[in-house]
Parts: structure tokens; C-alpha cells; sequence
């Protein structure tokens, strides 16, 4: 009995976003049985496209193809100030196409490699948060650079112009904020090397997955049905690379699955709904950055959805509001575990560099939002 109970509690901290969607999920079936309606809660759409992306995301990674950049991008003579630029940059702008977590999980151990190669450890928290903060607000960039989106872009039925309108002026300063933090430090060349070179394994493989990639792109911006894109990639997988399918996150599209339940039975709660619409009526972009703050930024946009037709504030909010507590986006939790493997980490100082840089972050761009007419 306690070895079951174990494993459920690693379980429940491991999934923690699943588990409190499961419980809302099930609560709010007390409130509104389940019925026929209920089919209409799934957006089918989203969940195959996610499924789509994330196994081809993870044959890219296991081909190589992040750490092979990574490692041309670095290797040589360079200035301590450019080399923390590179790795702040790299999950920022590799965050547009393979998501926040994934930019992540890539990047921060090989951070971690760097800079004790070099002996700059006395640097690792700040990169890392700074490298959070860079994929978490790269991310934003792209309907696939993170779930919240993907899931924005096929709910409202986004053109790719509409969705830039709202993202790029937030993006740019993003970009410009984390540039000038990450330059900010003394001025001294070092030597990078690395034990061995790397290189592309696999490239037949590699080859058939940036294929895929591109029908996923395709799939996104409605030029390609989803179903289409969901067989080829599915039949690819079976015939060539199987194991792929493991390395999906399944946590992630379920979470989703409990969300969208959650979701539309609040929405057939009257006193729930009038209390989200007077909430959003009032704004919704600061009732969606709240919202991330509590239950992270996927779910929120979930929820909100249902409730306001200003999808560029509730686009704004979901994205900005990524930033705040380690649980406004799942990818921060990522890199504070990513870090916590290195040695002699210390949790009470990350955090509060952590805190500190989201804040400063979440001005800056709440304040981009209202003045370039994002959060109205």
C-alpha cells in the first residue's frame, strides 16, 4: 500500500497542472452531469496538432539538431558578455518553433555544460532565469511557440497577420529587454570548447522530420487540414521512428482535455459566468494575467476563452502573464528542476532573482501592451 502511495504522490508533484485539472474537471461534473454537450467541450484540432508537434519536436531533438547549433553558435573565441547573450537568445528564438519546455530542457543542461567547462557557475542563476524568461516570452511569437496559442489561434480562427499585430511589439521589446540584461556584465574574452564535436544523427530521419515540421506549419495556419497532418505524421512515426511516441508529453494533452471539460461546465454555471464576464468586462487582460499567476497560463486561456470575444487582450494577458509566479507558465517549473540537478544550487537565491526579474518583466510589458493597444 505505501510503495502505490508513493509513486502517486511523485506522481501528483511530477503533474501537479494534470492533477488540479482532473479534480476541477471532476468537481464541476458534480455541478453539470455529464451529457451530450460534452462532446462539443473537445477541440479535437488542438489536441492533434499538439500531439503532432510535440513527437516531431522530440525526433528533432533526438537527432541532435538543437545541441549541434547550439555548439556552432558558441564554440571559439568569444566575449563572456556575447556568450551569455548566445545562450539567452538560443531558447528565445528556438522557443518560436519547438516550444517553451522543450527550448528548456535543451538548452539549460547544456548551459549547466558551459559554463562549468568555463568556470562561470557563479553565473548560472541569472542565465537560467534570464533563459526562462527568453523562451517563455520567445515563445509568444509563433501560434506554435507554446499551447496557449495553438489553442487561441484555432479557437477564435487567428489569420497570421491578425495574431502578429498583437505579439510582435511585445516580442520585440522582449528582445531588446533581455539583450541589454544579458550584456550587462564585465567586458573579457574566453575559450570555448567541447570535448567532441556534434553532429546531425540520422539524417535520413532528420530529413523526413523537418518534412513533417513543415505540414505541421501548414496545419496551423489552416492551409493543410489537421487530419490530414495527424495520419501522415502518425503512419511516419509508425513506419520509421516508433519510438517517438513515448516521448510525447500525454500528461499535457489530457490536462487539456480536463480543462476543456472544466471549461464549458463553467460555462453553464450562471452565477460562474456572470462573475467571469463582469470580471472580463472590466479587463481582460489584466483578469487573464491574474488567472495565469493561479493556474498557469495554458489553463487560463482555456477557461477565458469561452467568455470575451477580445481575443488580443485575453492573447496579450495568457502570454505576458507567462511571467510572475513559477507556476504562471509550466516551463518555468522546467528550468528551476533543470537547475536544481546542477551542484551546490540554492533554491532560496534562485528564487528570489526569479521573482524579482518576472516582476521587472511583467511591467515592462504590461506596459507595452497598454501602449502599443494590445491590453485594450
Amino acid at each position: 500500500m505505501y510503495p502505490f502511495l508513493t509513486k502517486l504522490g511523485g506522481f501528483a508533484r511530477r503533474e501537479a497542472v494534470l492533477v488540479i485539472s482532473l479534480v476541477c474537471a471532476l468537481l464541476s461534473m458534480i455541478a453539470v452531469p455529464p451529457d451530450a454537450a460534452y462532446a462539443s467541450y473537445i477541440d479535437l484540432r488542438v489536441l492533434c496538432l499538439l500531439f503532432c508537434l510535440m513527437a516531431v519536436v522530440a525526433g528533432l531533438q533526438q537527432c541532435g539538431l538543437f545541441t549541434v547549433l547550439a555548439q556552432r553558435l558558441l564554440i571559439g573565441r568569444k566575449q563572456l558578455r556575447l556568450l551569455y547573450l548566445a545562450l539567452v537568445l538560443l531558447p528565445f528564438f528556438c522557443s518560436m518553433l519547438i516550444t517553451n519546455d522543450v527550448a528548456l530542457i535543451t538548452f539549460v543542461p547544456f548551459t549547466v555544460l558551459v559554463l562549468g567547462h568555463i568556470g562561470r557557475m557563479e553565473a548560472l542563476i541569472r542565465v537560467v532565469v534570464l533563459q526562462t524568461l527568453a523562451a517563455n516570452l520567445g515563445s509568444m511569437a509563433t501560434p506554435v511557440g507554446n499551447p496557449q496559442n495553438l489553442f487561441l489561434c484555432s479557437y477564435y480562427s487567428l489569420g497570421f497577420g491578425a495574431f502578429l499585430r498583437v505579439v510582435l511589439p511585445l516580442t520585440l521589446v522582449s528582445l531588446v529587454a533581455l539583450s541589454v540584461a544579458a550584456l550587462w556584465t564585465r567586458g573579457e574574452s574566453i575559450e570555448i570548447t567541447f570535448p567532441q564535436q556534434e553532429h546531425i544523427a540520422q539524417p535520413r530521419l532528420f530529413a523526413l522530420l523537418c518534412l513533417l515540421f513543415v505540414l505541421c506549419l501548414l496545419s496551423v495556419v489552416h492551409v493543410l487540414h489537421y487530419g490530414i497532418t495527424t495520419a501522415v505524421v502518425a503512419l511516419c512515426l509508425l513506419l520509421f521512428a516508433r519510438g517517438l511516441f513515448a516521448r510525447v508529453d500525454y500528461a499535457l494533452l489530457f490536462t487539456f482535455v480536463c480543462f476543456f471539460i472544466f471549461a464549458g461546465n463553467i460555462g453553464r454555471i450562471d452565477a460562474v459566468r456572470h462573475a467571469l464576464e463582469l470580471l472580463l468586462g472590466r479587463s481582460t487582460y489584466w483578469t487573464s494575467v491574474l488567472a495565469s499567476q493561479v493556474i498557469s497560463n495554458v489553463p487560463a486561456a482555456v477557461l477565458l476563452s469561452g467568455f470575451t470575444d477580445n481575443w488580443r487582450a485575453l492573447l496579450a494577458g495568457v502570454d505576458v502573464g507567462g511571467l510572475g509566479t513559477p507556476i504562471a507558465s509550466l516551463a518555468s517549473l522546467i528550468s528551476l528542476k533543470l537547475y536544481l540537478r546542477a551542484e551546490n544550487t540554492s533554491l532560496p537565491r534562485y528564487l528570489l532573482v526569479f521573482t524579482l526579474a518576472n516582476i521587472a518583466g511583467l511591467v515592462l510589458l504590461s506596459g507595452a501592451a497598454f501602449l502599443f493597444g494590445c491590453a485594450g
